[in-house]
């Protein structure tokens, strides 16, 4: 079942922005995975290009000493009741972004951090993956 996929795949994310460490993801990373933001221009299409971006983006968040959350929860969006991960940053309530995933074959095929619909929109479970 993609779901299961997708909330393994959530967890790990989850897991690695609450834990500033990008190799909690790796594993769960299709090769051809695309990871796209609604605040971006170009999607990351690889597996490398995603880790080459987000290794550098997690030590820049540690550096600054600043405090980020991702936690488990479930939206209604684009059709479906799904997972996502919920994030906020410097405190748990100050929400900035939804990720929602889609799994293929087991592994993560894609990534989309969203702000539309808005991280208010998702049902929160208190979950904050380690």
């Amino acid at each position: 079942m993609n779901e299961m996929a997708e909330l393994d795949g959530l967890r790990a994310y989850a897991a690695m922005i609450n834990t500033l460490d990008a190799t909690r993801i790796e594993p769960f990373l299709a090769e051809d995975f695309v990871y796209e933001s609604q605040s971006a221009f170009e999607p990351l299409e690889s597996k490398r290009s995603f880790m080459n971006y987000i290794k550098p983006k997690l030590e820049t968040i540690r550096r600054a000493n600043e405090t980020v959350y991702a936690e488990l929860g479930r939206v209604s969006a684009y059709g479906r009741e799904q997972p996502c991960v919920v994030l906020a940053q410097n405190t748990p309530d100050n929400l900035i972004g939804l990720v929602l995933a889609k799994a293929e074959g087991g592994k993560l095929k894609r990534l989309d951090l969203c702000i539309v619909p808005p991280p208010q929109a998702a049902r929160r479970s208190g979950e904050y993956p380690r």
